[in-house]
């Protein structure tokens, strides 16, 4: 029986004990001594990513228009239709979306922004597929509005629905002619509504007792909570000392909830540069 002149011999290489699959092909051509290997080309490598990465940060599954991805991420399936989003928010997409400028939502609103300095930079997102925002890594909260209406803090508007019409709302409060006026940003109808908070937020009940918040750190109240303005100096010998930081305050009563964030603000202009603290209410109020 003739033997070959090229025998080909399986050879284990790396980690092949493991692997039984990790071989390659060692002949040699005539005396020049080459060996070719198996998996030389790349496309015939293989190849594995070992760990749990893709599995712990795989994609949300859910048939609501709006999702948290995770305690930063907000999911939006465009099957529902367009949504209105805060300019600049979007981190990825998959499919085919696409993003129109609203500037401030047209020009009544524009000037109400000018005006009051508040208002949010809004961008249409329209299309097919699924979208993800963010803004800045900042807790992401939703809620669902049915024929209902909250009022928000411009700084902390991340995305709603285009079913939700939104303004610029002066607040009814006796304390706000000492600054002419208190002005937020209404969202009003039903519909998904997503807001961000400078960390994990408190819902209080302001049913339950009278309740007070710093104006930096307000992020919302719902349709039947009344705000007011409390003016707290601490006394002569407080402002005498440089007061305590927290002389002007946002006093609530009604039935409804006030959400709270653990944080103050950042004021934004209408494009969404920062400018210092707060925006809003807290802006008019003089923090």
């Amino acid at each position: 029986m003739a033997l070959s002149r090229n025998p080909t011999v399986h050879l284990r290489v790396g980690d092949s004990d493991c692997d039984p699959d990790h071989t390659r092909d060692v002949g040699r051509s005539g005396s020049s001594g080459q060996v070719r290997r198996r998996w030389d080309r790349p496309e015939e490598r293989r190849m594995a990513i070992h760990g749990s990465l893709f599995e712990d940060f795989r994609e949300t599954e859910s048939r609501d228009q709006f999702t948290r991805q995770n305690s930063k991420l907000l999911k939006i399936r465009m099957d529902y239709g367009p949504v209105n989003a805060r300019l600049g928010s979007m981190v990825a997409y998959q499919g085919d979306v696409r993003f129109t400028n609203r500037g401030s939502g047209g020009l009544d609103k524009l000037l109400k922004s000018k005006l009051t300095g508040e208002g949010v930079p809004i961008m249409e997102c329209a299309g097919a597929g699924e979208l993800f925002l963010a803004n800045d890594a900042a807790d992401v909260q939703v809620l669902y509005l049915d024929n209902d209406m909250i009022s928000v803090n411009g700084a902390n508007v991340l995305a709603f629905s285009a079913s939700i019409d939104w303004d610029i709302h002066r607040v009814a409060a006796r304390g706000g002619m000492m600054a002419g006026g208190l002005f937020n940003v209404s969202l009003r109808g039903s519909g998904y509504v997503a807001v961000t908070s400078r960390g994990e937020p408190v819902a209080l009940d302001v049913g339950q007792a009278p309740t007070f918040a710093d104006a930096h750190a307000v992020v919302l109240w719902t349709a039947g909570a009344r705000m007011d303005i409390k003016v707290d100096t601490g006394g002569i010998g407080s402002m005498l000392r440089g007061g305590t930081g927290e002389s002007i305050q946002m006093a609530f009563t009604g039935n409804g909830h006030v959400l709270v964030q653990p944080a103050e603000n950042q004021h934004t202009t209408g494009s969404g540069e920062r400018t210092g603290r707060s925006g809003g209410l807290g802006d008019i109020l003089g923090g």
